[in-house]
């Protein structure tokens, strides 16, 4: 399945951002889930130690989760809309989503985690769906206070 130029653009502006990699548009593929940039890997850190974190992301959703053998991992994926979304990837009991915030865009950003293999997942939905999705809504209030 090939990504529109909306997803491509997402993916420059919520995954290039802060990367060490050099963008390469040919490496834009679908990867199990969503889309994203396969060679991306973020590359800023703040001191004292919260670790890395994604430059393109709002508060709240820009750190990554648990770690993976010695390094900290976040799953990423774009959906063009809530269709594409629930098509490859359904919330559930294995999948639970958190938080959901709606940037200024309208673009629905959903931190959730999969319990059973203790993996943090960042979802972006490239519309506004934020009534269909069943957890807890972040504000800018709330966005503002987080460290």
């Amino acid at each position: 399945m090939k990504g529109s130029q909306k997803v491509l653009d997402a993916i420059k502006e919520y995954q290039v951002s802060g990367c060490v990699n050099d963008f390469d548009e040919t490496n834009f593929k679908q990867e199990g889930v969503g889309f994203e940039w396969s060679d991306h890997h973020p590359g800023t850190m703040i001191l004292p130690h919260p670790g890395l974190i994604f430059l393109g992301m709002p508060k709240g959703f820009c750190r990554l989760g648990s770690m993976q053998g010695k390094k900290e991992y976040l799953k990423i994926s774009i959906f063009e809309n809530w269709e594409h979304c629930k098509k490859e990837f359904g919330y559930d009991k294995f999948n639970i989503p958190c938080w959901k915030y709606r940037n200024n865009k309208n673009h629905i950003f959903i931190r959730g985690l999969s319990p059973r293999i203790n993996l943090p997942f960042l979802h972006i939905i490239l519309e506004d769906c934020l009534d269909k999705i069943d957890c807890l809504e972040i504000i800018e209030k709330d966005l503002e206070e987080m460290d």
